[in-house]
């Protein structure tokens, strides 16, 4: 893990509220990730800069353990066309704490990272947090997922 200064950035995607309590966030996450996919949604996306997923949580009432908002979509170079049923939102950047989860997907790597950085005494700024699915997370036996946590 290591520092990382990302700048502002514009992503179009789908959304929805949830929080970690009971479990709730691996069914609403999970529904949203079904959705993105089974209606193939990635490709009604306009000016993606790039092939890359972001899974972006934000709008965090306090902390990880409060409501708050996931945002699946890709990184566009404009919210001129946010096309129908899905929401076009800008981030600010920052600094932020950087890792890799690596290993298989289907056997929760990537939720446990987030449980490694829940115990951690990161100083998080709560603003917008994410993962990137980009080339290296294609082999879901054998992935490489990048995880932005903001820092204050």
């Amino acid at each position: 893990m290591k520092n990382k200064s990302i700048t502002a950035f514009h992503v179009i995607g789908i959304e929805a509220r949830t929080t970690n309590e009971n479990a709730q966030s691996a069914q609403d996450i999970g529904a949203l990730w079904q959705r993105l996919m089974g209606e193939n949604l990635i490709p009604q996306i306009p000016n993606k800069t790039d092939g890359a997923i972001l899974s972006i949580y934000t709008d965090y009432e306090s902390d990880y353990a409060n409501p708050y908002t996931v945002v699946l979509g890709c990184r566009v170079s404009s919210l001129d066309e946010v096309p129908e049923g899905m929401v076009g939102r800008s981030f600010a950047g920052g600094e932020y704490d950087h890792r890799i989860a690596k290993g298989n997907l289907t056997q929760g790597v990537v939720y446990q990272a987030w449980v490694d950085i829940w115990g951690t005494e990161l100083d998080r700024a709560y603003t917008a947090d994410f993962e990137v699915y980009g080339e290296n997370a294609q082999n879901r036996e054998d992935a490489e997922v990048e995880i932005f946590v903001a820092l204050r």
